[in-house]
């Protein structure tokens, strides 16, 4: 049996998400020069020679601006459905079994459940809802950092220059330093999403289901155990409608 995962709208901004997040990262590395260039010469070479030297930058902006004019469409029309709810999930921290979660999920991936057993460590994960504690946890980082992008995205585009609007020096030095400070984030936590979703063993269901939209109830069971509770507990889990699986879904 199947059990719907994630709403359309959802797949959809994750994947837009995604692509909009992989471009700006990408093409914001290639707009830092000199020792400010994480990566090397040849990054920015390569990004200024498809784009131009002012087609980079007017690129960076451009893809930048459709992200938020998109999210910002997105959280007026989806706010109570799907936004909150969200919100609310990702911000339901329960500190001591969010931490053993964290710690044992670690040793898990490094070492496997043999080897922690012989270390008489229990591999035996605590219940999770609809996201775990370290989906949360990077949830709650990428939901700051976009903040911060996008405000400060949008007063260096947008507010700084030869314009009657533009911020002070020292404003702009700030939004610089915010903005980076957020990329940073987001290039460290980003690749460790990637891994998680995408290449840790037993995750491929829930992969799928950023295409699908659906789970294996007995995935659901295993790693998503207080989530399938509480979809138990309203009755979704035989013979209601797909909307009626996702509204629950999202309420976690």
């Amino acid at each position: 049996m199947m059990i719907r995962r994630h709403s359309r709208s959802a797949i959809f901004m994750h994947w837009f998400n995604a692509v909009c997040w992989l471009f700006l990262l990408f093409s914001g590395f290639a707009l830092l020069v000199g020792d400010m260039q994480p990566i090397g010469q040849w990054w920015r070479n390569l990004w200024v020679a498809l784009f131009g030297e002012r087609g980079l930058l007017v690129a960076h902006l451009l893809v930048g601006s459709v992200w938020v004019a998109v999210y910002a469409i997105y959280i007026l029309t989806s706010c109570r459905r799907e936004v909150l709810p969200f919100l609310r999930e990702i911000l339901h921290f329960k500190p001591a079994s969010d931490l053993v979660w964290c710690f044992r999920k670690g040793l898990w991936l490094v070492l496997g459940p043999k080897v922690m057993l012989k270390m008489g460590v229990d591999p035996k994960l605590p219940p999770q809802g609809f996201y775990n504690a370290g989906q949360r946890m990077v949830a709650v980082l990428a939901v700051a950092a976009s903040i911060g992008l996008a405000i400060t995205g949008v007063a260096m585009g947008y507010f700084s220059g030869n314009v009657s609007w533009a911020l002070g020096e020292n404003a702009l030095l700030w939004c610089i330093v915010v903005h980076f400070a957020c990329a940073g984030v987001m290039a460290i936590f980003l690749p460790v999403h990637i891994y998680m979703a995408a290449l840790a063993p037993g995750e491929g269901p829930a992969l799928r289901s950023m295409f699908t939209g659906f789970v294996p109830q007995s995935h659901a069971q295993h790693h998503n155990p207080l989530w399938f509770a509480s979809l138990k507990a309203a009755g979704a889990l035989g013979g209601e409608t797909q909307e009626q699986h996702s509204n629950v879904a999202q309420k976690g």
